[in-house]
């Protein structure tokens, strides 16, 4: 969880900053006395929450929630200021929630727990998957997962691709081999992909990534930390991720 904060009194933004962490140990927390800095750390890399104090000189917390909305929607935004007349402004743009000063941990703890857009942990994804750029595939530590065949990495690649939709061995044949007969040779060498798929995945413990039916794959999207999908769900850092580049080795991906 990634949460950035920003009060234009250095002492202010101390004491925010220090209850945050203690409401949040586990939480990325970085501060900033201008709300620009804030805008420009949320555009390069992203952000869950933002701590906005309103009042301050050269833009108030209003003008930069504004400006962060634009950049996710999602994005939760929390209000911090010692001026309860700011409050119909900060529901009009449905703001998370809303601190009066002085701010402490239990007060920061309260709005933490009953956020606008709640942040749901990725601790159970079995792999972490890159579709923009190349496409690739890692361990929950950061190694790269290892496919023993090219296209076993090329049909995982597709069922990401599909986003949990369900598809058929014939379906995946035409995407990888265009228009090859999808003949009895086909479907051999098609189970010999998919099965060197499996053993890969079996191999680091993430089998359970791929539902499987007689004649059916999917992917369990709940399982996978993916920049796609994130995407998908407006997180920041996906977006801004995102350089017109989605599985680039593959002729057959189309990004939307």
């Amino acid at each position: 969880m990634k949460i950035l904060c920003v009060d234009d009194e250095p002492l202010a933004l101390q004491m925010l900053e220090l209850s945050i962490q203690k409401a949040r140990p586990e939480a990325e927390v970085i501060g900033f006395e201008e709300p620009g800095d804030l805008i420009d750390e949320a555009k390069e890399n992203g952000c869950d929450i933002a701590f906005l104090d309103i009042h301050m000189s050269e833009m108030d917390g209003v003008e930069a929630a504004k400006r962060l909305k634009q950049i996710n929607p999602k994005m939760n935004i929390i209000f911090v200021t010692g001026f309860s007349e700011y409050t119909g402004d900060a529901m009009r743009l449905h703001a998370s929630g809303y601190i009066m000063k002085p701010v402490n941990k239990d007060k920061v703890a309260a709005e933490l727990d009953d956020l606008r857009f709640p942040i749901v942990p990725k601790s159970n994804a079995l792999l972490k998957v890159q579709c923009f750029g190349n496409f690739d595939v890692f361990t929950p530590d950061g190694k790269p997962l290892h496919f023993e065949r090219s296209k076993a990495k090329e049909v995982f690649a597709y069922l990401v691709h599909r986003h949990g939709s369900s598809c058929t061995k014939k379906e995946i044949a035409a995407a990888l081999f265009e228009d090859m007969p999808y003949d009895n040779k086909q479907q051999i060498y098609l189970q010999k992909i998919v099965s060197a798929m499996v053993k890969g995945l079996k191999e680091v413990g993430a089998e359970k990534v791929i539902n499987k039916t007689y004649n059916n794959m999917s992917v369990n999207v709940d399982l996978l930390d993916c920049d796609y999908y994130r995407f998908e769900e407006l997180d920041a850092g996906a977006v801004n991720s995102y350089q017109n580049e989605y599985m680039s080795q593959y002729y057959w991906a189309d990004f939307f």
